[in-house]
């Protein structure tokens, strides 16, 4: 059924995707840390930002069969509203998780197989958990909210009046 809301087809879809966003933010935050000596929470901010540029693109081409729509510019707008929900659950998620496990186990770093480059595990695993549950929630919310007709976008336009 394709309107079911774990379809396969749009979850491993939707999953390609995410994790080429994770990717996009896993690494930039690592580089913008290391490079410009920047806070974890501004590195996962920043990473944030650039995934989410490419998140859209890649949605809307990949999952949710939204490529031929012509309602762009609302798909922009709901995008952006559940963008702001992910990105306050992936930056201070993983922020709080990142204090709460230096907390409770110290810091814990590992090193690459192979490399010199030491690896902080507290700030790795923070990220990876924090991301997890965003996957889901923008998952969700972009199946049943961004690239679904739901009457939002008109009746927000309405109310103010454009």
């Amino acid at each position: 059924m394709q309107n079911d809301l774990f379809n396969l087809r749009d979850l491993i879809a939707y999953f390609i995707v995410a994790g080429i966003g994770f990717l996009i933010q896993l690494l930039a935050g690592s580089i913008l840390q290391d490079w410009f000596a920047l806070s974890y929470q501004q590195a996962l901010f920043i990473g944030y930002g650039l995934a989410f540029m490419s998140g859209f693109f890649l949605t809307r081409l990949f999952a949710f069969h939204a490529r031929n729509s012509t309602q762009t510019r609302r798909q922009v707008f709901k995008f952006s509203l559940v963008a702001v929900i992910s990105c306050l659950i992936t930056v201070y998620g993983a922020s709080t998780l990142y204090q709460l496990s230096v907390d409770l186990l110290g810091n814990i770093k590992g090193e690459v197989p192979h490399s010199q480059k030491l690896i902080d595990l507290n700030k790795f695993g923070s990220q990876v958990v924090a991301m997890g549950v965003s996957f889901i929630s923008n998952y969700i919310l972009h199946k049943r909210f961004t690239f679904a007709d739901t009457g939002f976008y008109d009746r927000l336009k309405r109310l103010l009046g454009l």
